[in-house]
């Protein structure tokens, strides 16, 4: 009922390696805890542990260890279901997450850990404009909520709790540090062995956060880091230079398996080959035969059809051997020129080249991709011409990232800075163009919007995303027509919120004994079996897109979710026959609420009952 124990997991890995390191203390309870020996540790590392006082590369700033100990820390918090807010609740596999997403990134870590192939974010860019995420070190996030003023009364984010980044306050860098290390850090968890993530950032920040990027992903990891034209004319009025671009950084989660994804071939790039010599292969393009790297092997002279005799430029040699050039020779995949006297050089046909795609460049030009007006431009014809979202990036541009992320067709995309669902809007339409099922997760904080937009119907900036992506899906099954058919536009809306478990359940120490028992129900009473549906899913690592369906079994409401993979039922009174009929259908998981037993003989024989069904197949149960 809480997210993983990061600190208590990296306990456990060094004490299957090292059993001798992890000893005994008496913390600050005055109870025993396990605690390592670091001394121990260190002496078995001792070859490459570095000592203290001895000089080591690094990246340091003010909170940097105060803001990795955040990622590690876990939360009691879950995921709300909103149906009414949402979109084909039933049968979509798209999230949409409202909430701090720090917190709901370390809410989801367990479920999605290993199962993102893309994660795009464009977090607040440090300009002294943008408000910063205002994590505090020093207290709890209730006590910190409660003395800051963090929500307002209908729950929607302040600005109040987050101060403007201005370099005048002295800590500009390191606010801005401390907000993006954390969440990357944990962000890292969910990305497949081939999966890639993308940050779209400016001048302020870029030196800094491949640095943060290098030390969370590792500097051998990185890919690529793109510049974005995003503006087509100057800025007359711009004190030195006339910034255009930003940049996208790119890292792979782990270089030796990502794949990057190549562009379609363009008819300008076509139109760069031709058939001088009438080759029946087609159209083909000289390409030079020599290499920097030097080979003496490759390093021999060649004649040419008019007797030149031809050597290697100096310090290069032939990338073919000779036996390899004699085939080349031999199939007519050499040419010497029109006059048969220039180098030779080798033959690729387009005919070969079609297929394998165009290698990307790192310079993503606006006529391909698109700039910030058209970003903006598409926005503000979706919701009839008003300008409800400041920046968004344009459609173009995610689609050509997710192009380069390689996804396979049900790929998952997590966006947790998804502002006004640019990323939404991208791979909806990319799923339309090339028939694919790829699924998003977008997770956003409900920060308030101005006046103006509130006018407009829009109380947060989650109200304009989820209106963007209802817009959005319409157009593109609009477009599509009878292909659009099975495309899925829609998205279940979630909202992070306190445990649905009474706090007594985590920290019964702090009542008195007389509340103990008085406590009939464990459960928040505001709660209903759809939120704690979802608890358990993220509990049993149960993706939140999963299909859910509600059965009626032996009188009593039954959450069935992936075709009776789990069986969940919340209601009252639940007897025998009520789990013997849920048995009977062999779930992997069960579930019912200790309050939910009719009596207790009912718990009595719960474990009895799955065991009479456990010779065909392997039943877990959970009581919550």
């Amino acid at each position: 009922m809480q997210s993983r124990d990061v600190v208590g997991g990296n306990m456990e890995k060094i004490a299957a390696l090292f059993p001798h390191c992890v000893t005994e203390r008496i913390g600050k309870d005055g109870t025993a805890e396990l605690a390592i020996d670091f001394d121990k540790l260190r002496a078995e590392l001792s070859n490459d542990a570095l000592e203290d006082g001895e000089e080591r590369y690094q990246f340091s700033w003010p909170d940097k260890r105060a803001a990795s100990r955040l990622a590690n820390e876990p939360v009691n918090l879950t995921l709300r279901p909103c149906r009414e807010e949402s979109v084909d609740f039933d049968t979509t596999e798209n999230l949409y997450i409202e909430g701090d997403n720090l917190d709901v990134l370390k809410v989801l870590r367990e479920t999605y850990l290993g199962r993102v192939k893309m994660i795009y974010i464009d977090p607040p860019y440090n300009t002294g404009n943008d408000f910063v995420y205002n994590d505090d070190f020093a207290q709890g996030k209730e006590d910190f909520e409660q003395n800051s003023g963090l929500f307002d009364a209908e729950g929607n984010q302040t600005i109040d709790p987050m101060q403007r980044n201005t370099e005048a306050n002295g800590r500009f860098h390191t606010d801005w540090l401390n907000m993006i290390y954390p969440r990357l850090k944990v962000a890292r968890d969910f990305l497949s062995e081939d999966g890639v993530i993308f940050i779209s950032i400016d001048d302020n920040e870029q030196d800094n956060l491949r640095k943060v990027c290098d030390e969370i992903f590792g500097g051998r990891n990185f890919v690529a880091q793109l510049i974005w034209e995003r503006a087509y004319s100057p800025k007359n009025d711009a004190k030195f230079v006339s910034n255009s671009h930003d940049y996208i950084i790119m890292y792979a989660r782990n270089i030796d398996s990502f794949k990057i994804g190549r562009l379609e071939r363009t008819e300008e790039a076509n139109a760069r080959y031709s058939n001088p010599d009438n080759d029946p292969r087609g159209p083909w393009k000289p390409s030079d035969m020599s290499v920097k790297t030097y080979n003496k092997e490759s390093d021999y002279p060649i004649t040419t059809p008019s007797g030149r005799v031809v050597e290697p430029p100096v310090a290069r040699c032939w990338r073919l051997s000779r036996n390899a050039f004699r085939e080349r020779l031999a199939d007519n995949r050499i040419w010497f020129g029109a006059d048969g006297n220039s180098v030779p050089c080798i033959k690729r046909f387009l005919s070969e080249l079609k297929f394998e795609g165009m290698a990307p460049t790192s310079i993503l030009f606006y006529k391909e991709v698109g700039h910030s007006q058209e970003g903006a431009k598409e926005v503000v014809a979706l919701f009839g011409d008003k300008g409800v979202f400041d920046g968004p990036k344009p459609v173009r541009l995610i689609q050509r990232l997710i192009t380069l992320a390689n996804l396979n067709d049900d790929s998952i995309v997590l966006d947790f800075f998804s502002g006004s669902a640019s990323t939404a809007h991208a791979l909806m339409k990319s799923n339309s163009e090339k028939n694919t099922h790829c699924k998003f997760i977008l997770v956003q904080l409900p920060e308030l919007v101005s006046d103006t937009k509130k006018i407009q119907g829009f109380s947060n900036i989650c109200k304009i995303g989820e209106e963007r992506i209802r817009l959005a899906g319409k157009k593109i099954k609009e477009e599509a027509g009878l292909q659009g058919q099975d495309l899925d536009t829609g998205f279940r809306v979630l909202k992070l919120d306190s445990s649905n478990m009474e706090d007594v359940f985590y920290t019964p120490d702090k009542f008195e004994p007389s509340l103990l028992d008085s406590l009939v129900d464990n459960i928040k009473a505001d709660r209903s079996g759809e939120d704690l549906l979802f608890q358990v899913m993220l509990d049993l690592g149960i993706e939140l897109s999963a299909k859910i369906e509600r059965k009626e079994i032996a009188g009593k409401e039954v959450f069935s979710v992936d075709d009776d993979y789990l069986l969940a039922c919340f209601d009252t009174d639940v007897n025998e026959t009520t789990i013997e009929e849920m048995a009977k259908l062999l779930p992997t998981h069960l579930v019912i609420r200790d309050a939910s037993a009719a009596n207790d003989n009912v718990l009595d024989n719960f474990d009895q009952i799955i065991e009479s069904y456990s010779n065909e197949k392997k039943i877990t149960t959970h009581v919550l």
